[in-house]
């Protein structure tokens, strides 16, 4: 244990010597400082991505049941969601304390017949006040969700309805289908890190009168809108609930054929960061995401740690008689140790006071990466986070400085003279060239890493879908009558033409389906899209066998479909000629093939092409798709869209995007990445380069009377930069060699190991980050060994 005096006198000395070597010393708080703020940055992050829904008082006892889905053989897929059976069946579970059922969609328009305003919520069983903790402003909550149309607010939503978060307990509210919504009780926002975000709340005893006519409603398989969740009795293990929902799945089961749903428990603080799952309800963030996140600090710091290393390393000489003498007057190998591990710990502490300077100047360009961090995380500073900041600094100070405090503890008196640690009897390698190597080697990571993510964003975004995308908007319907807004846009001179559809494809949504061919036991899930007889013509998709949808009358019953050649060949229909006419099974209605297309990319690039389907439909529509005329003028057709929407909807903000900036949007985490791991690139670089700079300097001081000896018998400039330069461009390419492939295996067998198709990573992509690298070494080094060559030999010779 350090005693108190010999502490005080530890940090004097330490702060002298930071004086004394204010190059070396700056080289290494700047550094450290830099690396250290991206530290600050983590350990905050993962600090509030962690506390997700920590705020509810019984959050230790919460659980979600999650639905495990299986068709025959097919490979089993996690569901957040699950069935109002199962909501149902749990309440008799013995341990469970209490249960609530949601329904995640429940928005509408609401307000008095002058004014309505489009609320987001969900629908909710009687107990989710007695589950979450949610604060009340006014009203009973306990008791607000138990009768039929009965609705609690938010302070947000009674702002937009009524200005007001007072008295608004009783007011009556309408929705465009004249039903009447009581409000029972206000409560504050969700706050930030809730992953249940709501405007609005309805008691689920509307939504089973909505339902009452909906055969589905209480179907075991009916799991795709609705969600879980108990409190278990306290002391009740999760093993012996697990046991009942075993129970409940196997009995379920029993009454079904060729699919099995499995029940299971997630604990409410895994849910975010969680694993990935379908049919989330708000918002989640992937588990892997604050471990990238942490690796990539750590590297970064490690590499800073490396330059407090390799230059303390560098700097033995000269302390070397320090220590000798400390020593000599009856220091021991303990003190020495903890003279320079408190120093290290110094630097480090004074690096913290300037990175949380460059924390508060870089945490707004990290939020403003993409727009959905500010919804996830504030990157605000807690008590709690200053101190693992201060605890954070000092595990780096030791990180930093153990190396080198160990190296001049074992310095023994007579040896003060030696010049490097050897790596062993004989070696030409040392620690310190290791280490300037790993740190390259970091660098030129990241670059290539920066350019291979840069490089498949920009595939991603102008791949070849199989169809056309240019100068498509596409337009959100939001409950609005199909006809009427078409008649609207079909009335501006910039359209070309207007299709409707289900949905927008290529951008990541999936609509599936059964179908099935001529053998009743063969079925597959088929992805679809729902459209009109414009939608093909419009998108310019390529029809290589039979026609377009035909007009059906109103009471046709035929469902026409149109497949893609995958499809074709997953039933072993035959040529697409051969296709035509044949009837499939789709969703138990029979669907006649009028037409095959080529195959397109339905999903992202992520995906190989898949069997798909289009199928025609008269109504029930998500999207106008509008096509502007080649010559138009975009902004000017933008605007008037905008204005013939609030002709058509004066609630609703029109939402449309165009398909480009879509499929954009789709692919903006390699965007992200891009910027990201390119912020590092630099990071790393500037603190490798500083690294550089003192070793360079620190070599050129203690060679400087060489070059004066050198310079007197003739040598020149160049061949003195390549005298002192030799050994660290041997480093360089030596760090490029290592990192290359590295890197290209990395992205091809982990990050990127699950893409369909890559990007094709060229010769000068790979040679970009080595040669970046070199020539920012060669400039370092120049610099330094110009000056030590230029200086007078006289001058440097004139005490020998």
């Amino acid at each position: 244990m350090i005693k108190l005096s010999l502490l005080n006198s530890y940090i004097r000395t330490a702060l002298r010597n930071i004086v004394k070597n204010k190059v070396f010393s700056a080289i290494n708080i700047f550094g450290l400082a830099i690396s250290m703020s991206i530290g600050l940055l983590i350990i905050t992050m993962v600090n509030e991505l962690t506390s997700y829904d920590d705020f509810h008082l019984q959050s230790d006892r919460i659980y979600r049941v999650n639905n495990t889905f299986q068709y025959l053989s097919e490979d089993p897929s996690l569901f957040a969601s699950t069935s109002v059976l199962t909501g149902k069946r749990v309440e008799d579970v013995a341990g469970i304390e209490a249960s609530v059922l949601i329904f995640r969609n429940f928005d509408d328009d609401f307000g008095s017949e002058e004014r309505k305003v489009p609320l987001e919520g969900y629908f909710a069983s009687g107990d989710f006040f007695r589950i979450f903790t949610f604060k009340s402003i006014e009203g009973a909550v306990n008791t607000a969700l138990v009768d039929p149309y009965s609705i609690v607010l938010t302070a947000k939503a009674a702002d937009k309805l009524f200005g007001r978060q007072q008295g608004v307990v009783g007011e009556v509210l309408l929705t465009p289908d004249e039903k009447q919504y009581t409000v029972t009780a206000l409560v504050e926002n969700p706050p930030f890190n809730s992953h249940l975000q709501f405007e609005i709340l309805g008691s689920f005893s509307t939504k089973e009168d909505l339902s009452k006519d909906d055969e589905r409603f209480l179907s075991w398989t009916n799991m795709w809108m609705y969600h879980v969740y108990v409190l278990l009795k306290e002391g009740i293990s999760t093993v012996t609930i697990q046991e009942s929902l075993d129970l409940i799945a196997a009995e379920e089961n029993a009454k079904i054929e060729h699919r099995s749903i499995e029940l299971g428990l997630q604990h409410l603080q895994s849910i975010t960061p969680g694993v990935s799952m379908s049919n989330e309800i708000g918002k989640t963030t992937s588990r892997e995401i604050p471990i990238l996140l942490s690796v990539f600090a750590l590297i970064v710091i490690a590499s800073a740690c490396f330059n407090y290393t390799n230059l303390s390393i560098a700097k033995s000489l000269k302390r070397a008689k320090e220590v000798g003498v400390r020593k000599v007057v009856g220091s021991n190998r303990g003190q020495v140790f903890y003279q320079f591990l408190v120093e290290s710990m110094v630097v480090a502490i004074l690096a913290l006071v300037l990175a949380i300077g460059l924390f508060f100047l870089i945490k707004t360009p990290f939020l403003s990466l993409h727009e959905s961090l500010t919804e996830q995380i504030k990157l605000n500073l807690t008590g709690t986070m200053v101190i693992q900041f201060i605890v954070f600094a000092l595990l780096t100070g030791i990180f930093a400085g153990i190396l080198p405090a160990y190296i001049y503890a074992r310095v023994a008196p007579s040896s003060v003279f030696r010049n490097s640690l050897s790596m062993g009897e004989g070696r030409s390698i040392t620690l310190r060239k290791v280490l300037i190597v790993v740190q390259f080697t970091l660098s030129v990571i990241f670059i290539f890493s920066a350019i291979i993510e840069y490089r498949q964003f920009k595939y991603a975004t102008s791949f070849d879908l199989g169809y056309s995308t240019d100068n498509i908007l596409n337009v959100n319907l939001q409950k609005n009558d199909v006809d009427a807004v078409k008649a609207a846009f079909d009335a501006i001179p910039e359209v070309e033409m207007l299709s409707a559809s289900l949905m927008v494809t290529s951008v990541g949504s999936y609509w599936a389906e059964r179908v099935k061919y001529k053998d009743p036991m063969d079925s597959a899930s088929v992805y679809f899209n729902g459209i009109d007889i414009n939608y093909i013509p419009l998108h310019d998709h390529k029809l290589i066998a039979g026609k377009n949808f035909a007009p059906l009358s109103g009471d046709s019953s035929t469902l026409q479909v149109i497949v893609n050649e995958q499809l074709l060949k997953r039933f072993d229909i035959g040529t697409p000629d051969e296709a035509l006419g044949e009837v499939l099974l789709f969703d138990k209605q029979e669907a006649t093939i009028v037409g095959v297309i080529g195959d397109f990319h339905y999903g992202t690039i992520s995906r190989k092409v898949d069997p798909f389907l289009f199928k025609y439909q008269k109504e029930d529509f998500y999207k106008v798709n509008i096509k502007f005329n080649d010559n138009a003028d975009i902004v000017v057709g933008r605007e008037k869209i905008e204005k013939a929407w609030k002709n058509v909807d004066d609630i609703h903000p029109i939402e449309a995007r165009f398909y480009n900036d879509n499929i954009e949007r789709q692919y903006e985490d390699y965007s992200i990445m891009v910027k990201v791991i390119g912020s590092l690139a630099i990071l790393a670089i500037i603190i490798a380069t500083m690294g550089l700079l003192g070793m360079v300097m620190f070599t050129a001081e203690t060679r400087i009377k060489e070059i004066g000896i050198r310079k007197v018998l003739g040598a020149t400039e160049s061949s003195l930069i390549y005298l002192l330069g030799k050994g660290f461009f041997i480093l360089l390419i030596i760090a490029s060699l290592i990192a290359v492939p590295f890197t290209i295996f990395l992205f091809n067998n982990v990050v990127l190991s699950d893409v369909a198709y890559k990007a094709r990573i060229g010769i000068f992509d790979s040679l970009a980050g080595p040669l970046f690298i070199l020539t920012l070494g060669i400039i370092t080094i120049g610099i330094i060994t110009l000056f030590a060559a230029r200086t007078n030999p006289a001058t440097i010779l004139r005490n020998e």
